[in-house]
């Protein structure tokens, strides 16, 4: 089930690296909506599971907590690594941008894929409702993913075929990570870890990534509608599944 669902992950990550190509003046609602998506998944679903099968505490605080802090500086630290490795050759090669650079952050995507992959596995090791939540959450967020994956590896020089090559291969890590999960039983308490660490990434990615991109061009009242309408949609699955 997680590697057919995980599907999704796999055509909404082509969809965007297609779109990178054919930029339309709606991307901005599209981001909007994904940016309400994970943040009510993450919010409202993913991190009360996670602080239930993680119980344990750290120095008074629940691990899963730790573990989602941990996670959202760990996301921030590697987007502003690639940043400053980004701005290091641009000033350098003002002309000529080196395109091992533009496939380095693409494979740090890909590697990123292959986890939203196996997080949708593990969430499913808990229950069909999790796994389906957390999938969407990837979907969401994926079709950021395949654009930032096209765009980024062109935009340093790399031919076409480069660009769709990393393309394609961001869009089977997903697939890749939800399929190892089918040969490893995750023990509930790291599976509640992991699930805490995914959850600070994705809100990251959320806050940081995909929200601020949504307004930057575009500050519209509409792209804050369809954030809410992504968090509302959320809660109301939740509520409708039994929480």
């Amino acid at each position: 089930m997680a590697v057919l669902v995980a599907l999704g992950a796999f055509l909404m990550t082509l969809a965007g690296g297609w779109t990178a190509q054919r930029v339309t003046d709606r991307r901005h609602l599209v981001l909007g909506l994904a940016g309400g998506l994970m943040l009510g998944v993450v919010g409202l679903d993913l991190m009360p599971e996670a602080l239930e099968a993680a119980g344990h505490k750290v120095f008074g605080v629940p691990a899963a907590l730790v573990l989602f802090v941990a996670g959202f500086l760990l996301a921030h630290l590697v987007e502003r690594l690639l940043a400053g490795r980004q701005a290091a050759h641009g000033a350098a090669e003002h002309s000529h941008r080196a395109p091992e650079v533009g496939l380095t952050a693409a494979a740090a995507m890909v590697g990123h894929s292959f986890m939203d992959g196996v997080a949708i596995g593990a969430a499913f090791q808990i229950g069909g409702g999790m796994g389906l939540s957390v999938a969407l959450a990837v979907i969401a967020h994926d079709f950021a993913d395949g654009f930032n994956t096209f765009t980024i590896t062109s935009l340093y020089g790399n031919a076409r075929r480069r660009a769709v090559a990393m393309l394609v291969a961001d869009a089977c890590a997903p697939m890749l990570g939800a399929l190892s999960t089918m040969f490893v039983h995750i023990p509930e308490p790291l599976l509640g870890g992991y699930l805490g660490l995914f959850g600070g990434a994705l809100l990251y990615l959320a806050a940081a990534e995909i929200l601020p991109e949504a307004h930057h061009d575009h500050p519209a009242r509409s792209t804050v509608l369809c954030t809410v309408a992504g968090a509302a949609f959320i809660w109301l699955v939740v509520g409708l599944s039994g929480g």
